[in-house]
Formats: C-alpha cells, structure tokens, sequence
C-alpha cells in the first residue's frame, strides 16, 4: 500500500469490502469507484447472477450474498440477476460434462425459492435490491445479435477456460450452446450497467468476459471480486447439497449449531472470516489452540452463524442444548415424534420411516456402523426386530433422535 492510498477517504470501505476476497480485478478501480460515490452520491450497481438449477440456499452460497450485503450497508444498489435465461444452458463451470437441460417450471420454482431464501441475507428493500430475470433482454436476442455477441470471444480464448481444457483433451463432449454462457452472463453486466461484479471463484472467467463486453460496448469496465469457495463439512470438497457436506440456511437451529461444531478446526478461519463479521485481530485468537480451546472457538462460530439466520435467541438456546445434549451426554428436551403403527418392527424399517435415512441401504450402514440406538442400547443387526413401546428414544449418529409415540 503506497502513501495516497493509505491516504484514501474510502480506505475503510476498500479493506471491508476486500476481506475474505481471493481477487479483485482491480482493488485500485474499486477505490476509484468507491470516491466517485462518495463525491456524486450515486451508488455503485453491485450486480450478483445465480442461476436456479436448485431449489435450497447453503452457507456456502451466502459467501457472495454476504458480500453483496456489505455493499448494500454502505449505500449502494444490489442488481440480483434471476439467471432464468441462462439456466436452459447450465453454467459450465468446473463441470465434466454437459449439464441437462432444466424446463421452465423447474427454474420458476427453484427461482421463487432462491429469491426467499437469498431475503435472509440481503436488504430487499426497493432502494437497495433490484431484481432482474435476465430472460428480459436473452430472450429479445435476434440470432444477428448472437451472432454478433458470438464474434466478441475467440475459441482460443474459450478454451483457455479450464472445464473446457479438461473436457477437450479427455475427449468428452463439449457443446457449441456451452461456450455461449460466459457471453450470456457478460452480456448481463452490459444489461444492467454494473460497477461491480461479485462471483465464486469458479467464475472468474464468465466475470472477466464481463469486463472485456462491456469494454466493447463503450462501458467502463466492471470490477470483479472474486470470493473462495467455501469447503464443505468434510473439510475437502466444495460444500454442495448432492455431497451431503453442506449447512443449509433453512436448517433447523440446533441442526445448524450442531452442523458448525462438527466441521474440522483447520475450517474455522475460513468460516469465521467468510461467514461472519468477527474481526481479524479476534479470529487470530479464536483459531490459535494456544489461546482458545477449538471447542469453545467452534461454539463462538456456531452461535455467531446460527444468529444471523434465527436470532441470538435461538442461537443461544442451540448452543445450551448442544451441550445438554452431548457434553453432558443427555437426551434433547424436544424431539420429532415417531409413530411406528405397529409394536414389533424391523430396525432398518424403522429408521426409514422415522426419516432418519433417505433409503433402506443407507439405514443398514448407519445399523453396521453401530450408529443405532434404542433407548440408549445399541442395536448393530440389521435384522433385528425391536419391541416398540411409548415413549422410547430412537438415536441415530449423534445428532438425530426420535421419541416413539405409539397411537392406539
């Protein structure tokens, strides 16, 4: 950092609005933006693109809502663009294959859903969001003007994506509609004219398309701040719904707090510096074992995320109940109820109907594995039959637990 910056007006905003980030293309032109703001009033158009192949938000997703809501809590406009367009195609970002193609009430739904859920992290008042479907100006498209989009972007360069690469030299099928959604999602950020475009690191490139479109059309180009992708509860992959790593932000509280004390403490910086807004001078001593035990840090980080999503209420009572529940080794105080419909029932079928396992596989793993109780004495068969009576507790790993209600 030289002497002008340090200098800067806007240094506060540029270093909390660089924090967690992997890049910024580039940090100088965020500053410049920044003062031009402050100087003319008019706020930065902050633009934001999912695209709803899913229906459910994780933790992993609000990385970039979070920082969008910074952005928001300094004054600017939020541009959350409904990829409703760009979903026919499918972002082919780190992907090994052409992604299936989605039908229209498939992205109305999952659309409907994001928007929802992305409402517990962003302001959504008129004067800070603007949403925008981008199937408003896609879907005017003339093929003259794909065409013309088409003719901004070698294939050379397109091949410099590294999805493509791989795909091309494995010999796996590449379609020509797939090297139109980086032009798709540019083309969005010439559409709303945005100052500033947030993205994980899988989308560097479609973000950097964005710069070089909006050069062409006579717009000044975008900034783009690149977020890491958050690992998941396994500590190794991505965190995603289809990996069973993920923290989902319609979970449950105690699920959520129980979710967070699980993850590895090689995690915990990255939690705390991404999903919350604890100072770095504290997490330095909340991840040093030397000054915090990983336990108590990891209970700091559970409270703090649960809060955001249920209140500080709930998030102490998630905490009180975590360690009711496995320091002190007792049974929760509320459980779901289980109503078997019969007194003698097979494990394997009783875990599944509890929904405590998707499938009847999966129950005979959790049974194998001796993650089954009954009334706090394990069951291991998977062809046990088990008298059911009321009142008994159903535990499955260490987090599910069920009380048996038998209805006359």
């Amino acid at each position: 950092m030289n002497s002008e910056q340090a200098n800067s007006p806007v240094l506060p905003q540029v270093l909390q609005l660089s924090r967690g980030c992997e890049a910024v293309y580039t940090q100088q032109e965020l500053e410049k933006r920044l003062v031009r703001a402050s100087q003319t009033g008019k706020a930065l158009r902050v633009k934001l693109g999912l695209d709803p192949t899913a229906p459910d938000i994780h933790l992993g997703h609000t990385v970039v809502l979070r920082k969008m809501r910074q952005f928001q809590d300094l004054g600017h406009k939020a541009v959350l663009i409904i990829g409703d367009y760009t979903a026919r195609i499918g972002d082919p970002s780190g992907v090994n294959k052409t992604r299936p193609v989605l039908d229209s009430a498939s992205i109305e739904t999952n659309a409907r859903t994001y928007f929802q859920q992305a409402g517990r992290i962003l302001d959504t008042s008129s004067d800070k969001l603007e949403v925008r479907y981008n199937s408003e100006w896609l879907g005017k498209l003339s093929f003259a003007d794909v065409l013309k989009l088409a003719s901004q972007m070698t294939v050379a360069r397109m091949m410099e994506r590294d999805s493509f690469e791989k795909r091309y030299k494995a010999g796996a099928p590449i379609g020509v509609h797939e090297f139109l959604y980086p032009l798709m999602q540019g083309y969005d950020s010439v559409c709303v004219e945005a100052d500033v475009e947030l993205g994980g690191s899988d989308q560097t490139f479609n973000n950097l398309v964005g710069r070089a479109l909006q050069e062409n059309y006579n717009q000044a180009p975008q900034v783009v701040m690149i977020m890491p992708i958050l690992a998941g509860l396994d500590g190794v992959e991505k965190m995603s719904k289809s990996k069973g790593n993920y923290i989902a932000v319609t979970d449950s509280p105690g699920e959520m707090f129980g979710k967070i004390m699980s993850i590895p403490d090689t995690l915990m910086r990255n939690y705390f510096t991404l999903l919350t807004d604890t100072p770095v001078a504290e997490i330095d001593k909340l991840v040093d074992a030397a000054q915090t035990h990983p336990r108590q840090a990891k209970a700091i980080l559970g409270r703090a995320v649960v809060a955001q999503y249920h209140g500080e209420a709930q998030a102490l009572a998630a905490s009180d109940e975590f360690d009711r529940v496995f320091a002190q080794k007792q049974i929760p105080a509320d459980m779901p109820e289980i109503t078997p419909g019969a007194e003698r029932m097979n494990i394997v079928t009783l875990i599944v109907q509890a929904g405590f396992a998707k499938t009847t596989s999966e129950a005979r793993r959790l049974v194998e594995q001796a993650a089954v109780s009954l009334d706090d004495a394990k069951v291991t068969d998977v062809k046990a039959e088990v008298d059911l009576k009321d009142g008994m507790v159903l535990q499955v790993g260490k987090r599910r637990f069920g009380k048996i209600v038998m209805r006359e």
